[in-house]
């Protein structure tokens, strides 16, 4: 069985209503994440760009997240910085290449324990039947880099995040 293929049976094994699907292709330099929201596309778009939603939804539960810097344009640029329980900081930044409300972002990422390893993110929006699907294509510089983000715990950084985004968009009520 593939990589790709036991994390997606891991996850379904664990919740059958999940909707996160991650694949991974040995030798590869990308993830893509695929995840169905049960909202409008607006609303699922309003939220993942709103710097003052993204600490209440972005990471695992236990790391507090903070929104230094969010400018989302060309150009713009994002830093995100997370703290765990123990006081360690681990920083996010990047630029912004595209924002189309409420389509797609395009952004470079880079986390601040490993310089110069430069990813690149492109989210889509897809409504369909009233859901939102969003699908993100992380490209890596190198297999490894892609690796050992694989290894380095993403898979409980994204399911959390999609809980943890599902319970905001039940709180925030009626579409947009």
């Amino acid at each position: 069985m593939t990589e790709n293929k036991e994390m997606e049976s891991r996850m379904e094994a664990e919740e059958p209503f999940h909707t996160t699907r991650i694949a991974a292709e040995p030798g590869e330099r990308e993830v893509v994440i695929t995840q169905t929201y049960d909202a409008p596309r607006d609303k699922v778009f309003q939220l993942y760009a709103d710097p003052k939603m993204i600490p209440k939804w972005w990471g695992p539960r236990n790391l507090e997240t903070t929104v230094e810097e969010m400018n989302l344009r060309h150009g713009g640029v994002w830093k995100i910085t997370q703290k765990d329980p123990n006081g360690n900081k681990y920083g996010f930044r990047g630029v912004y290449h595209d924002a189309l409300f409420p389509e797609r972002v395009v952004r470079t990422m880079e986390y601040d324990g490993m310089p110069g390893h430069v990813s690149l993110e492109t989210t889509v929006f897809e409504e369909k039947d009233g859901k939102t699907i969003v699908t993100t294509t992380t490209v890596f510089q190198t297999t490894e880099d892609r690796d050992g983000m694989v290894n380095s715990g993403m898979e409980r950084g994204v399911k959390e995040s999609e809980e943890r985004f599902n319970e905001l968009l039940s709180q925030v009520g009626a579409p947009c």
